[in-house]
């Protein structure tokens, strides 16, 4: 699959909150996600830490991009973020901000061209600027006959 092809992802309920996710065209292992209590049993990680733990790998993947891109091979980078989730004014949870934080491993002067890497990594995470700049959602519910619910089936990807 290259970068340009539609990205196809699969979920199946297996019990209350749990879903086993389905990387379509990847041959990857199916992931569980549950919800934690009281609404599910904390069997995976629910949607909120799969969202940050995206922005993270994403962010910490193009700094080690940019490093090596200006031919540093800086050792082993650690990303850590965290994020307190708040009511908005209708009552229902969101995940209003995030604070990442990247390390290297070694000293800052011991890396090629560190302030240009620093001016553009952020600019490689597809993720992160994804979310900064906001993400169309369409969505599309159909019943068991294929009838559309709301929305539009195209919304839904057919299948």
């Amino acid at each position: 699959m290259s970068i340009d092809s539609p990205i196809r992802i699969h979920l199946e309920q297996e019990s209350d909150y749990a879903f086993r996710v389905h990387f379509d065209d990847a041959a990857l292992a199916p992931l569980l996600t549950d919800e934690p209590a009281p609404l599910g049993h904390d069997l995976g990680p629910n949607p909120s830490r799969m969202l940050l733990a995206a922005i993270a790998n994403c962010l910490v993947a193009s700094l080690l991009f940019a490093l090596r891109k200006h031919r540093n091979e800086p050792g082993r980078l650690v990303a850590e973020i965290t994020a307190a989730p708040r009511r908005n004014e209708q009552g229902r949870w969101r995940i209003p901000a995030a604070s990442v934080t990247l390390r290297l491993p070694g000293r800052a002067a011991d890396l090629r061209s560190l302030d240009r890497v620093l001016a553009q990594f952020e600019d490689f995470c597809i993720v992160t600027q994804s979310v900064r700049h906001g993400i169309e959602v369409d969505v599309a519910v159909v019943d068991g006959e294929g009838a559309v619910l709301l929305g539009t089936r195209d919304a839904g990807g057919g299948s």
